[in-house]
C-alpha cells in the first residue's frame, strides 16, 4: 500500500507536467492498471500504480476541461441564467462571486459556456447578493487568464483546481434581474448568514476578518497589513480551516465523546467508548469543514481525520505510515489536482514530520515539552520545502507558532465557534463571547506584529537546484533523528546550500533583461553579474492588489535578489508607478530615480536626466531622456534608459510619444540604435513613429500590454510600421514574461508562457 501510494503520487505528478492534454481514449488503460496494481507481485506492481495515477489524472482533466469558452464569445455580451454558488466577497468597489450557469444566449441564439464561472460586478450591484439565488445577467467572459512570470502565482492553475473555466464581469444592463430566492445551496446560504451575524456582532473590530477566517474560512476581510504580519511570523497557516483546526476540533470531540459515552450505561455494551468518540470526532470534523464550505484544504484535512477515525471504528490498528499513505491515496483519488497546491505538500509533510519525530523516542516527557518539540520539528522540517516553494521563510516561526498556536487553537477558535453557536439563542451572550475571542486575537496579533518587526524575522533566497533540495531533505532527516544517532550535526552542513544559494550565472560584461507580464503596464528588471535594476513596477489595481507585490517582488525573490541597486520610475502614470510602494516595502533599494520624485516622497529620490551614466560589471547604462524642457510633460517626461552589454543594446522608453521621439532623434539619433526596444507607450498611435523606428533599427520590439486590453494596444498601424522594417515583435500578453541574455552571441528570447507551459494554459 505505502509504495503503491507513492507510485500513484508520482504518476499524478508526471501528468501535471504535461504541456498538452493527451487523448481521453488513453484513459481506458486505467481498467488494466487497477487489477495489475493490486495483484502483481512486489516491485512489478509499482509501474501499474504509477500508470494508474497518470491515467486517473488524465480522466479528471478531461472532465474539467470538457467545456471551454468558445472563441467567438470571448469579450462579447452573453446573457446567462443560473445561481450564485459561492460566498460573495465584498470588495471596495465591487463584489466577486462564483456562478453556476444553467442557460446562456448570445443575442437570441442559445450557446454553451462553461458551467462554473467567476464574476465581478462593478456597477449597481445589489446591496446583498445571496448564495443560492437565481439571476439573469448580461456578462462578458474570457478564458482563464493570469500573469505568467517566473516565481509568480499561477492563477490559471488555481482556477483549474476550483473547476472555474471562465471569468468575466457583469455588464450594466436592463437584462440583469433577480429571478428567484433559491435553496439549492443551503450550506453557502448558512455560511453567508453566519458571516452577517458575526460581522454585526464584532462591529468595527480590527480582527473581524481574522475571526471570520477561523469560523467560516472566509479570508477576504483580512487586511494586507495583517497578512504581512502573518507571513513574516510564519503563522499564516492559522488563518485557514485546515489540518490544524479540523484536527483540533476532531481531537476535542473524540475526548469529549469518549468521556460522556462512559455514562451511557448499556450503551457501552452496544458501542465501546473509543468508537463513540470516533463517531463524534468525525461528525464534528465534517461540520467544521462544512462551515468552511468544504474548501480544498478542508477536504484534505477531513479525509485524513476520516482515515484515522474509520480505523478506530473498524478496530484496525492505527499504523502511522499506513494511515498517512491511505489518506494520501484517498486525497489523490478524490482530487488529483491537489498536487498543484502548496497546502497539499505542507500539510502531508507536517504530519509525516510529526510521525518521524515521534518514532524511536524513549521515555515520557511533559505535554508542554512535547508541544515545544513538535513545533520545533515542524519549523525545521518544513524549512527546505517552504524555501523551495516560496523562496522565503520565517526565521521566527518556531517562536511565533509556539506562542500563537496554543492560544489560537485552544482559546480563540473554541470561543469563536461557541459564540457563533450561541448567537441565535442569546444575542447578548453570543456577542460577548465573540468579543472576548476578538480581544484575545487582537492581543495575539499585536504580539505577532512585534515579532514580525524584527529585522531578521524573514529570510529569502533564490530558487535552488534539485540536488540542493535532496541534500536539504537528508539534512532534515539527520537533524530530527533521535539523539542516539551519531553525526546528526552533519544535517546542518547539508542545509547550507539553502542559505548560501546559487552564485550568479551572468558573466561579467553581459546582462539579463526580463520584461515582466504585468498586464496593461510596465515592469522590467536588468541584472548584471553583481547588480540589479528595476525599471517601473506595473499597475495598482486596488488597495489590496498591485503587481509590485504580486509580480515584481516574487520574481526578484525567485532570482535570489535581496537588494535593488537602482529603482527607476519612468513617470507617474499608475500603470508604471502603481507597484512601487509594495516593492519598496519588501526589498531594500539602494537608489531611486524618477521623472516624478515628488510622487515617491518622502524618500530621497533623484531626477532622471539626459546625460547620466554609470557602469556595473562591465555593462554601461546611459540615460537619454528627459532633457531640459520635458521634465513636467507627463508621458513625454518618461525616463529613457539605454543599456549596453558587449555587442548588444537595450532601449527602455517608458511612455514617450511623438514629441519626445523627435527630440531624441534631433539630440543624437545615432545614440538610439538598439537591438532590443521596449515599445514606447505600449504601442499606441501617439508613439513609434517611422523616423524613430528607423533611428533605433531594433531586431526585436517588445510590447508590454494586457490581454485583450481596452486600449487595443499595440495598435495595428504601429504593428504595421514595425513589420515594414522587418522587426520581430513580441508582447507580454501572449508570451508572458520575455527575457534575453545579451552581451555576446545571438539574441534568443525566452517566452515564459512557452517554457513553463502546462496543459491548462491557453487551450
Amino acid at each position: 500500500m505505502r509504495t503503491g501510494t507513492l507510485a500513484f503520487l508520482l504518476g499524478v505528478l508526471l501528468f501535471q507536467q504535461m504541456t498538452t492534454l493527451p487523448a481521453l481514449v488513453w484513459g481506458w488503460g486505467l481498467l488494466l492498471c487497477l487489477p495489475a496494481g493490486l495483484w502483481l507481485k512486489p516491485f512489478w506492481h509499482l509501474p501499474a500504480w504509477l500508470l494508474a495515477g497518470f491515467l486517473w489524472s488524465l480522466i479528471n482533466a478531461h472532465l474539467i476541461l470538457a467545456v471551454s469558452l468558445p472563441d467567438d464569445l470571448i469579450g462579447k455580451d452573453v446573457v446567462i441564467e443560473g445561481q450564485v454558488v459561492s460566498l460573495p466577497a465584498q470588495k471596495t468597489r465591487h463584489v466577486r462571486f462564483e456562478f453556476e450557469v444553467n442557460h446562456a444566449w448570445s443575442g437570441e441564439k442559445p450557446v454553451i459556456v462553461p458551467g462554473r464561472i467567476r464574476l465581478n460586478w462593478y456597477r449597481d450591484y445589489p446591496a446583498e447578493l445571496r448564495a443560492g439565488d437565481s439571476w439573469r445577467l448580461q456578462v462578458r467572459l474570457k478564458p482563464p487568464r493570469g500573469f505568467r512570470n517566473p516565481g509568480g502565482f499561477d492563477y490559471e492553475a488555481w482556477l483549474l483546481q476550483h473547476r472555474i473555466r471562465a471569468t468575466g464581469y457583469v455588464r450594466h444592463s436592463d437584462q440583469n434581474q433577480h429571478l428567484a430566492t433559491g435553496w439549492a445551496y443551503p450550506l453557502q446560504r448558512l455560511r453567508q448568514s453566519i458571516r452577517s451575524q458575526v460581522s454585526e456582532a464584532l462591529g468595527d473590530s480590527p480582527v473581524k476578518g481574522v475571526l471570520l477566517a477561523l469560523v467560516i474560512g472566509d479570508r477576504s476581510a483580512i487586511t494586507p497589513d495583517q497578512w504581512q504580519i502573518l507571513q513574516r511570523s510564519g503563522t499564516n497557516h492559522l488563518m485557514a480551516i485546515s489540518g490544524l483546526h479540523i484536527g483540533l476540533v476532531a481531537g476535542l470531540a473524540f475526548l469529549l465523546g469518549q468521556r460522556l459515552w462512559r455514562y451511557s450505561g448499556r450503551g457501552m455494551l452496544w458501542l465501546p467508548a473509543p468508537k463513540a468518540g470516533a463517531v463524534l470526532a468525525l461528525t464534528a470534523a465534517a461540520a467544521y469543514a462544512a462551515l468552511a464550505g468544504f474548501s480544498i484544504p478542508t477536504q484534505r484535512a477531513l479525509i485524513m481525520v476520516a482515515v484515522v477515525m474509520l480505523a478506530l471504528l473498524t478496530s484496525r490498528p492505527v499504523v502511522p505510515t499506513r494511515t498517512l499513505a491511505m489518506a494520501l491515496l484517498l486525497v489523490l483519488v478524490f482530487d488529483p489536482l491537489a498536487v498543484l497546491s502548496s497546502g497539499f505538500w505542507l500539510s502531508f509533510a507536517a504530519v509525516a514530520i510529526i510521525f518521524y519525530g515521534l518514532s524511536g523516542r524513549l521515555g515520557r516527557q511533559p505535554r508542554w515539552y512535547q508541544g515545544v518539540r513538535v513545533q520545533w520539528w515542524i519549523s525545521v522540517g518544513l524549512f527546505p520545502l517552504v524555501i523551495v516553494m516560496f523562496q522565503r521563510a520565517s526565521l521566527i516561526s518556531p517562536l511565533a507558532n509556539l506562542l500563537a498556536v496554543p492560544l489560537v487553537s485552544l482559546l480563540v477558535v473554541p470561543l469563536a465557534l461557541l459564540g457563533t453557536l450561541i448567537l441565535p439563542v442569546s444575542r447578548w451572550l453570543g456577542e460577548n463571547t465573540l468579543q472576548l475571542a476578538a480581544g484575545l486575537m487582537h492581543g495575539i496579533m499585536l504580539g505577532l506584529a512585534w515579532l514580525a518587526e524584527w529585522s531578521f524575522a524573514s529570510w529569502s533566497g533564490a530558487v535552488i537546484s534539485g540536488w540542493h533540495a535532496v541534500l536539504a531533505v537528508c539534512g532534515v532527516i539527520l537533524l530530527l533523528a533521535p539523539r542516539g544517532l551519531p553525526a546528526r550535526g552533519i544535517g546542518l552542513v547539508l542545509l547550507l546550500p539553502l542559505v548560501v544559494g546559487v552564485p550568479s550565472a551572468i558573466p561579467a560584461g553581459s546582462a539579463r533583461f526580463t520584461l515582466l507580464d504585468v498586464g496593461q503596464g510596465l515592469a522590467a528588471v536588468v541584472e548584471t553579474r553583481h547588480h540589479s535594476l528595476v525599471f517601473d513596477t506595473g499597475p495598482r489595481f486596488s488597495a489590496r492588489f498591485d503587481t509590485g507585490e504580486a509580480v515584481v517582488v516574487p520574481y526578484l525573490r525567485q532570482r535570489g535578489l535581496r537588494q535593488i541597486d537602482r529603482l527607476i520610475i519612468s513617470h507617474g502614470d499608475t500603470d508604471h508607478i502603481g507597484g512601487a510602494e509594495s516593492v519598496l516595502a519588501a526589498i531594500q533599494v539602494a537608489d531611486i530615480s524618477s521623472s516624478v520624485p515628488d510622487k515617491l516622497a518622502p524618500r530621497p529620490v533623484s531626477f532622471c536626466q539626459r546625460g547620466q551614466r554609470w557602469e556595473w560589471d562591465g555593462v554601461e547604462f546611459v540615460m537619454l531622456h528627459p532633457a531640459e524642457g520635458f521634465l513636467r510633460r507627463r508621458n513625454n517626461a518618461s525616463c529613457v534608459l539605454k543599456v549596453i552589454a558587449g555587442e548588444h543594446t537595450l532601449l527602455l522608453t517608458g511612455d514617450i510619444e511623438k514629441a519626445a521621439e523627435r527630440h531624441l532623434i534631433q539630440a543624437g539619433g545615432a545614440d538610439l540604435q538598439a537591438d532590443i526596444l521596449v515599445a514606447p507607450h505600449h504601442g499606441s498611435n501617439t508613439s513609434s513613429t517611422m523616423p524613430f523606428i528607423r533611428a533605433v533599427a531594433p531586431e526585436y520590439v517588445l510590447f508590454p500590454v494586457g490581454y485583450r486590453n481596452r486600449f487595443r494596444f499595440p495598435r495595428q498601424v504601429v504593428v504595421q510600421r514595425y513589420r515594414e522594417q522587418g522587426v520581430t515583435m513580441l508582447d507580454t500578453a501572449s508570451a508572458g514574461a520575455i527575457s534575453f541574455e545579451f552581451g555576446e552571441g545571438p539574441l534568443l528570447p525566452g517566452r515564459f508562457r512557452q517554457t513553463a507551459r502546462r496543459y491548462w494554459h491557453d487551450r
